[in-house]
């Protein structure tokens, strides 16, 4: 299996360089701020929790606390998928497609966890089945492609 770079620091124009060097620093301020998302997502799981383990009734949760506390806690993971993505992508040069698709997976994971089922309309649950179902055909078919690469 061949790999190709999709930004190339070495090129044989030296503005297409000069701009694929800008590209990767800019890559890594998105790091760099990724890593201050997380502490921030962090921060607000503490917070979510202080909050509703002190409101009354004193140290009990109800069942929309519990998915406040998921849908922080989710939003956090995310992130870290997003960071994964942005370091393997640095690290490669190769646009990680399935990692990508997987954090998609989570992202929608979350988006039902915390969805109120009260407010939703059946098409919005039908558009949202059908995006997952998407993903889950897109993820198991990049791992499929993957597999057959590795044993040829």
């Amino acid at each position: 299996m061949s790999q190709h770079d999709e930004l190339p620091t070495e090129h044989h124009d030296p503005l297409i360089s000069i701009l694929h060097k800008a590209i990767k620093v800019a890559i890594k301020i998105l790091a760099v701020l990724m890593v201050l998302v997380i502490f921030w997502g962090v921060a607000d799981v503490f917070y979510v929790m202080y909050k509703q383990l002190l409101a009354p009734p004193f140290l009990l949760l109800s069942l929309s606390d519990i998915f406040k506390t998921f849908a922080a806690f989710l939003a956090v993971l995310i992130a870290i998928e997003i960071f994964q993505n942005i370091v393997l992508y640095l690290r490669t040069d190769v646009f990680p497609l399935r990692l990508v698709v997987a954090t998609a997976m989570m992202a929608m994971a979350r988006k039902v966890i915390i969805i109120d089922f009260k407010f939703v309309d059946p098409m919005h649950m039908f558009a949202l089945a059908s995006i997952i179902l998407a993903l889950g055909i897109t993820y198991y078919l990049l791992g499929k492609n993957h597999d057959e690469t590795v044993t040829s």
